[in-house]
Order: structure tokens, then sequence, then C-alpha cells
């Protein structure tokens, strides 16, 4: 019994760092291809991917740009909610491009080289 006649509650069901087992699985592993959702076709990678750093516009702001990658808008969201959580960095699509917060050109070049991008141009 806890303070005042209330029942305790119960302990978590599993070991306290549960929710850190993923991040180990992810750390071993390395960068890989996220799995496909359900009911989602296999579609062949984009051929062709440029990343570059850009400053100009931005407010002195460095942020990375991935450009050429022939995808639909959700593929895009989804591409970059993973490169989001794999770099640890705020991002967004811009007409087409998904721009990442930051200098991550070598990080997001191996990602999409994991993902099966066969040419990837860091500029």
């Amino acid at each position: 019994m806890g303070k005042r006649g209330k029942p305790s509650p119960k302990g978590p069901a599993a070991p306290f760092n549960a929710a850190l087992a993923g991040l180990a699985a992810r750390l071993e592993g390395g960068p890989r291809a996220a799995p496909l959702a359900p009911g989602e076709a296999e579609r062949p990678p984009s051929l062709r991917a440029v990343v570059r750093m850009e400053r100009a516009g931005r407010g002195g702001r460095t942020v990375t740009v991935v450009e050429k990658l022939d995808l639909s808008a959700p593929e895009l969201d989804s591409w970059l909610a993973d490169f989001k959580g794999e770099i640890g960095c705020g991002g967004a699509v811009e007409g087409g491009a998904l721009v990442l917060q930051g200098d991550a050109r070598d990080r997001v070049a191996q990602l999409l080289r994991a993902r099966g991008v066969k040419k990837v141009t860091v500029a």
C-alpha cells in the first residue's frame, strides 16, 4: 500500500532501459534502409543524388541540401524523417530537395548509399 491507503502502482513490465533497446541495435548495425510499410511496393532507389552545403540566403546558417532524388512527396517526407532521426538534426523539404540543418554531408552520403542510391556526388 502506498500513501494514504492507495495501492502503489506496479513497476514497469519491462526493464527501465527498454526505451533505449532499439538504439543499441541501430548503433551496432550502422546506417540501414528503413523497413517498408505494409502494402508498400518496393521501388528501385534513385540512381543519383547530389549532396551539398549551403549558407547563402539562410542568415549565415549552414544547411546540407540533398537534390536530384527522384522521389514522390510522401517518400521525401519519409526519407527526411529517417535522416533527421539518424543524424539528430532538424530539416525540411524545399522544392523536391531535402534540407537538413548543419554540415552533415559525409553522414548523409553514407545514409544514401545504405539506401541503395548508386551515385552520390558530394559537393
